[in-house]
Parts: structure tokens; C-alpha cells; sequence
């Protein structure tokens, strides 16, 4: 799996108990991890910089353009 392929762009709906770490309506990217969505949950990297498990209904897959995607993720 390459790297752009293992990262996924998500949109914060919800941040009930998380508002100093989420920002609703925010892009956040999302680090694949298998054991996290097994338990309903997804690795964010969140305000701090660092990568956290969040409820997965916190959030909503979004696509964009490819060179829209790429430029976020250089930005991220």
C-alpha cells in the first residue's frame, strides 16, 4: 500500500467531547488502521498534530479531485 493510498480525507460532522482536539466542518486526514475500524473507530490526525482514535460517526468521506487531494495532503 503507498502512502497516498493508506491516508483518506474526512470531514468532522461532529466533535461532542472532542472540541479542543476537532473542528466540525474541518478536513482531517485519516491513517489507515484495520483494528481501529473494527471497533467503529478512525486514526485521525487531529489539531495537535498527532494521530488519534475518534468515533467513526464523527466524520464523512469526502472526494475530491485528484490534484485537489494531493494538495491537501502536501498541506496536512
Amino acid at each position: 500500500m503507498t502512502k497516498a493510498q493508506a491516508k483518506q480525507l474526512l470531514v468532522c460532522v461532529d466533535n461532542e467531547g472532542y472540541s479542543a482536539s476537532l473542528e466540525k466542518r474541518k478536513i482531517y486526514v485519516a491513517l489507515s488502521d484495520r483494528e481501529a475500524e473494527k471497533q467503529g473507530l478512525v486514526r485521525i490526525i487531529d489539531e495537535s498534530g498527532e494521530d488519534y482514535l475518534y468515533p467513526k460517526t464523527f466524520f464523512r468521506v469526502i472526494s475530491l479531485p485528484q490534484s485537489v487531494k494531493k494538495a491537501v495532503l502536501a498541506a496536512a
